[in-house]
């Protein structure tokens, strides 16, 4: 017999882990441009489609680098059809509407050559579950979370060690500074929409054999991962990742102790408590308006 507290940290942080990629999405195009794509969670969604249509064709281990290319088109689609246009016209609410109903849009799509409904994902890992840390935990959800520090770290290193990504974090600090010391900040902010389809795709691969693949997986998962980015800071990385841990764990918790019938409550009401206390997040910065 298990400890239950354990089971409910690791099963948390696993979900918590996904919530993160998804919610990092939304930091990496808020910071470079001031918008967000509301379509994330058609983009996870379709990740894990074209995914599954790859799997049995080339293998999942295969298919990775094909999706993550797929999800970096798809944002590059979303920043200029949805966001560029909302940006030359200074539209300040014009790319909300425009990433919703491109959202909505790539939902319809994949229902046509998908299917409404859900399908089962073969799992690349054995689907027997391990101890590990003193609780039963499936070997994907291991890499789940392995996957998610790894992407974080990634883009952490391409940040530091690359001059395109010391051009985003030029970016990301002044957007009208970076353009006088000659950066293409277009060229940034397409990028970051890139960057940011792709850690969504990723996030549905690799969800996807833990849950089921469908057309509308991502629709809680993507809201859910909003508010993981509010909770945890707009303008912090690693608020992502503790937001999303804590958000994880909370859900697990209510699961197990209440109903799962319940388990969505915490992280909303946890949500109002942040933007009621501290708006700009656990560990974001407030923004100052210049006038």
């Amino acid at each position: 017999m298990y400890s239950l507290i354990p089971q409910i940290l690791v099963s948390g942080i696993a979900i918590g882990m996904i919530y993160a990629i998804i919610a990092f999405g939304y930091q990496l195009t808020f910071a470079t441009s001031g918008t967000m794509n509301f379509g994330q969670g058609e983009a996870l969604a379709l990740g894990a489609l074209v995914a599954f249509s790859l799997v049995g064709v080339v293998g999942y281990w295969v298919a990775i680098p094909i999706v993550l290319l797929f999800g970096a088109f798809q944002g590059i689609v979303v920043e200029w059809v949805a966001v560029r246009p909302a940006l030359r016209t200074k539209s300040e609410f014009g790319w909300i509407m425009s990433t919703i109903a491109l959202g909505i849009i790539f939902r319809n799509v994949a229902e046509n050559v998908w299917g409404k409904e859900e399908m089962k994902f073969p799992s690349p890992l054995p689907e027997m579950a391990i101890t590990f840390a003193g609780a039963r935990v499936l070997p994907m959800e291991l890499l789940v979370a392995a996957g998610a520090f790894a992407l974080m770290l990634s883009v952490e290193f391409f940040n530091r060690k690359t001059m395109f990504g010391k051009a985003v974090v030029a970016t990301a600090s002044d957007r009208e500074a970076a353009e006088l010391m000659g950066i293409n900040t277009s060229r940034v902010i397409t990028f970051s929409f890139a960057l940011s389809s792709l850690a969504a795709a990723l996030a549905g691969m690799l969800i996807a054999p833990l849950t089921l693949a469908g057309a509308r997986m991502g629709a809680t998962l993507g809201l859910k991962a909003f508010a993981v980015a509010i909770i945890g800071g707009l303008t912090s990385g690693g608020g992502a990742i503790v937001g999303g841990m804590v958000l994880g764990i909370a859900e697990t918790a209510t699961g197990f102790y209440v109903s799962t019938g319940y388990k969505d409550v915490p992280g909303m009401v946890l949500l109002l408590i942040v933007l009621a206390v501290k708006p700009s997040g656990l560990f974001g910065k407030a923004a100052i308006k210049k006038v």
